[in-house]
């Protein structure tokens, strides 16, 4: 079982949608994507390059998952961010038309960056809409003055929406939230929102994503662009 969040073209839609199919019996899957960019919440995590990523999963007919994945990043100082990897955990399931999904999210990144953090999630859906909120659990990030990076002081809050078409073409729809001091510290606001379109088929996708920053973020990284993105990916089992 892949999570939505990382998948390169996925996460350039919708970086906190995590609704799964619950499985009807225990899988280990694996996948792998090539994308022009890497977008987390509106944001480029490659300094608007191309990104690698790819990850193993398991799912048992419980519900329960677990998995890791590893991506390309580069945040432009002296590219002492080369990589990111994920550790994640949760538990997924539907009743009476509702699915749901709650879990763990850590994300690690080079010894130098002093920049890992982790959130916990929790996600519900109905016929093709879903909600996310994730909320910022801990950090090894440097606070500043006035700066709280506690349980729960940035979150992400994101509405979706996809539906098939012309022959199973999937078509996306994105919006999100983006606030706390975690958020500012990185984007220099308070909060942002971020939205995107998608469209996808056999492994191939395209989206388009935008901000309402200002020339915000690290050396701007053209966050309050249109960015489009193309790539494909490919799940398989072990």
């Amino acid at each position: 079982m892949k999570l939505a969040t990382k998948t390169l073209l996925a996460a350039a839609i919708s970086s906190a949608t995590l609704m799964t199919a619950l499985p009807t019996y225990a899988e280990v899957t694996a996948n792998a994507a090539v994308s022009s960019n890497y977008i987390w919440r509106g944001l480029t995590q490659t300094a608007n390059d191309a990104a690698v990523s790819g990850g193993i999963d398991y799912a048992s007919e419980s519900g329960f998952y677990v998995g890791t994945w590893v991506s390309n990043v580069n945040y432009g100082a002296d590219d002492i961010y080369s990589y990111e990897h994920d550790v994640y955990f949760g538990f997924s399931g539907e009743a009476d038309g509702i699915s749901y999904d709650v879990g763990y999210l850590y994300y690690n990144y080079d010894a130098e960056a002093n920049f890992d953090f982790a959130e916990v999630y929790g996600s519900i859906g109905m016929g093709g809409f879903s909600l996310t909120l994730s909320l910022l659990a801990h950090t090894q990030a440097d606070e500043a003055d006035g700066q709280d990076f506690g349980f729960a002081q940035a979150s992400y809050t994101s509405i979706d929406y996809s539906t098939e078409i012309l022959n199973g073409t999937e078509l996306g729809f994105h919006v999100g939230y983006h606030e706390g001091d975690f958020a500012e510290a990185f984007n220099g606001v308070e909060g942002y929102v971020n939205y995107g379109v998608s469209v996808a088929k056999d492994g191939f996708s395209f989206a388009i994503t935008g901000t309402d920053l200002d020339d915000a973020g690290p050396d701007a990284y053209d966050n309050d662009e249109l960015k489009f993105t193309v790539g494909y990916s490919v799940d398989f089992s072990l």
